[in-house]
């Protein structure tokens, strides 16, 4: 492949990741199935029930049982007076074999006497779908005329879904009108969650069964209907998102619509999803996908494509437009045949083979697995002043070297290593490569981390005398594991290397060695308060008090040489409460000094407050009256004295 194509590639790689196209979240899966027709299978005890439970069966491809029976109980329940009765014995004995339900006069008469603009949209789609089901002559576009005017008057959701559905019964050469611009009108109501789901504020069961009347209509006159791709995925995710069903209404509704998704003419959602784990390895080069509908059937006539397979790490293409083959109904595809170095990979998948395909572009995130290796593992103590030749050991994986290594503040632990791939042989570096010291008196664990050089050597020193400090200067025999780790290996590695006798300066060692662990109580802590501060002297005090109360004492000084006029006072039980109200208003900013906090200060204040502006209130006005009266009858004495 030449170096132009190979850019292309990786630059639409790097777009569909960029803005990755909506896909179905939600799907029924096998158990979801198999829950939704246990639900339906349950024993039913009216004709609506039986309705809901043999035709959703039906619609889920489910095996109805004991026909004969389903028939006998459907006759004797058999309503002939009643349009829903009809409606459902109809309906239902459609779905089984053998089932034929008697049809007089009378019943042809009440339900052609349905079909009125007079009637509901429940009733006139109820009687329609039964006049179609008994095989009886219908007058289509009378019908149409029917449904028209009440759609003028029944504007919501579900009559106009029942008149989709009811469209759908009627012949094909019948002038629909403006009935197909329903479908567009419906989709404009459907609320957008997110970008994710789409649905009416009505519920799932509204939703659902839109979704089946459009299809419905759409096939029956050859229409697609006027929903984008993206739009056809959010019903599919709003729809199947739910995984218990409230009602046996609800239940046939998911039925009906997955029906609706799996089998029309013009959009059949796609579910890609990976049998199992999404991983690959040299033991299982295969990568396998299941390509289902939205009722997990799979799509035999289906073919699976790679557009595009690039590392996620360093973006460079490895595969490109490379075939799934199917067999026994999974899609495979031997992805080691490319030789890819372990890590992610991000697939382009393209489904194709019918024009129907909805969503038939996937992106996966794929794994790539391998086994590591641990090889030329040396270890060795060395001299700081290199006045002693250093001796180097090689430790081959998985054993453990069979002598210990001593090092005091004098010398140097050193290990050096190399992680491979078993398979390749090429060298890897994990994402977790830890070297761990556990002393094995005390239990004292300390971890460190390995680093590579730039030819992927990992070397790890222990400098005793400047690392003491994170070993508590605790001196004994630690044993020495190697530990690694990473999301694509098959094999992760915990390694008891070797023994090593760390010795620290005795004078830096705490007396008494104790475990270190988290789970042993702390030693108390003693706090220490500051102490409070020496009172000033007694005559200061009294002082600043006698300053305080100056102004008191002058106010009676100046009442007593010009004389507190008390005369106007009055005994009232208004005037009496508006003092005591005032005075325990100041008795209560003492007691806020002394005992109380601002909350309870602000309640008992409220309380106080209210009760003196009251009584102050009903004083003020007595005084009032009182003026008034007194100005009153002196301008009433004067003016007799000038008479």
């Amino acid at each position: 492949m030449d170096r132009s194509r190979l850019l292309g590639l990786f630059l639409l790689s790097l777009a569909l990741s960029g803005a990755q196209a909506l896909t179905p979240a939600h799907y029924l899966s096998l158990s979801d199935v198999a829950r939704l027709q246990s639900l339906l299978s349950r024993p039913f005890n009216d004709l609506e029930s039986a309705y809901y439970s043999i035709v959703g069966l039906t619609k889920l491809g489910a095996t109805v049982p004991d026909h004969k029976e389903v028939c006998q109980f459907l006759k004797s329940q058999l309503d002939p007076t009643s349009v829903d009765s009809l409606f459902f014995a109809a309906e239902t004995s459609q779905a089984i074999s053998g089932c034929e339900i008697p049809v007089s006069n009378e019943t042809r008469d009440i339900l052609l006497a349905a079909v009125s603009e007079d009637s509901t949209m429940t009733q006139i789609q109820r009687a329609v779908s039964a006049l179609g089901s008994l095989g009886l002559p219908l007058a289509s576009q009378e019908v149409v005329g029917a449904l028209t005017a009440r759609i003028n008057k029944e504007d919501n959701v579900m009559a106009i879904t029942s008149a989709l559905q009811t469209a759908a019964r009627l012949s094909q050469q019948a002038e629909f009108g403006g009935i197909l611009e329903e479908i567009e009108d419906l989709t404009a109501r459907l609320d957008d969650l997110g970008g994710i789901y789409l649905q009416f504020e009505e519920g799932l069961e509204a939703t659902a069964m839109f979704v089946t009347a459009a299809y419905s209509l759409s096939d029956h006159v050859d229409m697609e209907p006027p929903l984008k791709e993206d739009q056809v995925i959010q019903l599919v995710n709003s729809i199947f998102s739910k995984k218990s069903w409230d009602s046996l209404a609800e239940a046939f509704s998911v039925a009906s619509a997955a029906a609706a998704l799996s089998s029309n003419r013009f959009h059949v959602p796609v579910i890609v999803s990976a049998q199992g784990p999404a991983t690959v390895s040299h033991s299982q080069p295969t990568l396998q996908l299941l390509v289902t509908d939205v009722m997990s059937q799979p799509l035999a006539s289906a073919n699976v494509l790679v557009e595009s397979a690039y590392a996620v790490a360093s973006k460079s293409i490895i595969l490109s437009q490379a075939p799934f083959t199917l067999n026994d109904g999974v899609f495979e595809l031997n992805f080691m045949s490319s030789q890819p170095a372990s890590g992610y990979y991000q697939f382009t998948v393209a489904v194709t083979g019918d024009s129907r395909l909805v969503a038939n572009h996937v992106e996966l995130k794929v794994k790539v697995s391998t086994e590591v290796a641990v090889t030329n593992m040396d270890l060795s103590v060395v001299d700081k002043d290199q006045s002693i030749g250093t001796k180097t050991t090689r430790v081959d994986y998985p054993s453990k070297a069979k002598s210990s290594f001593t090092a005091d503040s004098h010398q140097n632990f050193a290990m050096s290593f190399q992680l491979v791939d078993v398979n390749t042989e090429v060298d890897l570096t994990p994402h977790q490569t830890f070297v761990r010291l556990h002393n094995q008196k005390t239990g004292q664990e300390v971890v460190f981390v390995a680093e590579p050089d730039s030819k992927n050597l990992y070397k790890f020193e222990l400098d005793t005398a400047e690392r003491k400090s994170e070993f508590d200067s605790i001196s004994g025999t630690y044993s020495l594991h190697l530990i690694v780790g990473d999301a694509t290996l098959e094999n992760p590695i915990l390694w008891n290397v070797a023994d090593v006798v760390l010795k620290f300066v005795d004078e830096e060692a705490p007396a008494t060695i104790q475990p270190k662990t988290l789970y042993i109580p702390k030693p108390e802590i003693q706090h220490l308060f500051r102490e409070p501060e020496k009172k000033p002297p007694t005559v200061v005090s009294n002082t600043f008090t006698a300053l305080i109360l100056s102004p008191f004492l002058l106010l009676l000084i100046l009442w007593i040489k010009l004389g507190a006029n008390i005369s106007n006072f009055s005994f009232s039980p208004s005037t009496i409460l508006f003092h005591l109200g005032h005075a325990a208003m100041l008795a209560l900013m003492y007691v806020y000094w002394t005992h109380l906090n601002m909350f309870q200060t602000l309640k008992y204040l409220a309380i106080i407050g209210g009760v003196t502006f009251l009584a102050g209130n009903r004083m003020l006005a007595q005084k009032a009256v009182k003026r008034i009266a007194a100005e009153q009858s002196s301008r009433l004495a004067k003016y007799r004295s000038l008479r």
